[in-house]
């Protein structure tokens, strides 16, 4: 096996969470749980943003991307994770290991610039409120969104053709999917090159998007300071939260993962921050913004009272 190289590994093997047997069952369950409690919150608050009009607004169009990011990058990875947990061979093809790569990226990128976007929303709402309805137009929220998602095409497809160029001599992925450093610790040749180009580029996306989630949020406390009223300061702030809590969760854990040398923690760290953020932080959103949040909370009642009656 030593010997092969990509034109001949046609499939890996996914090491998964944990060897132990009577483990499986217990972690299938759990992540089924998670996956189900995902599913249900994210497609829940999109299908509330979408059917009451009082959150047809730019900060709500937002969250609904944000719930359809969320949905998506669990869904390229849960539902393979949980067929391994009851397989006794953790297999997935050379193609379908790149497709989960390059799509987890796609999503996970832009998910990162959405929570950016969301950020700048904010700081437009409460630093120049008189002007929110002209800056923030259907026209340049379509605009802002269809650059989150560029921007997960542009930064995924330069990843994944990286990777494609790699020689591989192993086939045991020592994780639980397809992700960037374990699959570089299969290759045959020197991996140091494209390691410091994603390092940089893992770099790029996440200073550039949460240095201006700090600099919006700079403003944001300067403005909410100087609101004369104590009731005026914590509705101000309580807009801004639930969406602090999200950036917390998915920069800390993104940032642990990527902007760091590849030998710097063990794997069972290495899994844990992953587990974090794909299955745990798609599953926490909907939940921060549903239990945080009075008009999403009041849109709930409305819908709920008009199923009923």
């Amino acid at each position: 096996m030593a010997t092969e190289n990509h034109s001949t590994v046609t499939e890996f093997i996914l090491g998964g969470l944990t060897n132990q047997p009577k483990l499986q069952r217990p972690l299938f369950l759990l992540f089924l749980g998670i996956y189900l409690v995902t599913v249900i919150g994210n497609l829940g608050m999109i299908t509330l943003i979408c059917v009451n009009a009082q959150l047809h607004t730019p900060m709500y169009y937002f969250l609904g991307n944000l719930s359809l990011l969320d949905f998506c990058y669990s869904s390229v990875i849960t539902p393979k994770m949980l067929v391994n947990f009851v397989s006794e061979k953790n297999i997935i093809s050379y193609a379908g290991c790149m497709s989960q790569l390059y799509f987890f990226l796609v999503f996970v990128i832009a998910e990162g610039y959405m929570l950016t976007v969301m950020a700048y929303d904010r700081y437009v709402a409460i630093c120049s409120p008189l002007l929110y309805n002209v800056t923030m137009s259907p026209l340049v929220c379509s605009l802002l969104v269809a650059v989150v998602y560029l921007m997960g095409l542009i930064g995924s497809t330069i990843e994944i053709s990286l990777m494609l160029k790699l020689p591989y001599c192993e086939v045991l992925i020592s994780h639980y999917f397809c992700d960037i450093l374990p699959l570089m610790k299969l290759s045959c040749s020197s991996t140091r090159d494209i390691e410091i180009t994603i390092f940089f580029l893992a770099g790029f996306n996440i200073i550039v998007s949460s240095l201006t989630v700090l600099v919006s949020y700079a403003f944001i406390f300067s403005s909410i300071l100087h609101i004369s009223t104590r009731e005026g300061r914590s509705k101000a702030f309580s807009t801004c939260s639930s969406h602090l809590a999200a950036v917390g969760l998915f920069y800390g854990s993104a940032s642990f993962m990527y902007l760091k040398p590849s030998t710097a923690s063990s794997l069972a760290q290495e899994n844990v921050a992953s587990v974090f953020y794909t299955t745990v932080i798609p599953m926490l959103n909907p939940l921060i913004y549903s239990l945080r949040n009075k008009d999403v909370k009041a849109a709930m009642q409305k819908t709920l009272r008009r199923k009923m009656f």
